[in-house]
């Protein structure tokens, strides 16, 4: 129940704090590009990456609050990144790019089917 809860926290204040970021860049740079959702997603993966180099300096509490919660709430991409880099780094180059690929290309057809359910009714 702890972990269930500094995750919920963590993914609250990362969510607060996607929004923030965005809406600031978006608000400076425009939106004829996301470019503040591009922002959040390379700074997430950055610093999950930080983090999981340094994954010994972190408690395991630490861990789920920051990288499952902070982070998982601040984007998504950040895990995605990281379990690809997981798998390029053992080698199964098959299986990361098959994560890029399948992840990109099913997640655009989910969101179109979506959105094409939700203009029907």
């Amino acid at each position: 129940m702890r972990a269930l809860l500094l995750v919920a926290l963590g993914s609250a204040l990362g969510g607060a704090a996607r929004f923030l970021l965005a809406g600031w860049v978006g608000a400076r740079l425009g939106g004829a590009f996301p470019w503040g959702t591009v922002l959040v997603n390379v700074s997430g993966s950055a610093l999950i990456g930080v983090l999981a180099a340094r994954e010994e300096i972190l408690s395991p509490e630490a861990r789920q609050f920051l990288m499952a919660g902070v982070l998982g709430g601040f984007t998504t991409f950040s895990s995605f990144s990281l379990q690809t880099l997981r798998l390029a780094q053992e080698g199964d180059w098959a299986r990361a790019a098959g994560n890029v690929l399948g992840s990109v290309c099913l997640c655009l057809a989910a969101v179109a089917l979506g959105y094409r359910l939700a203009r029907i009714g």
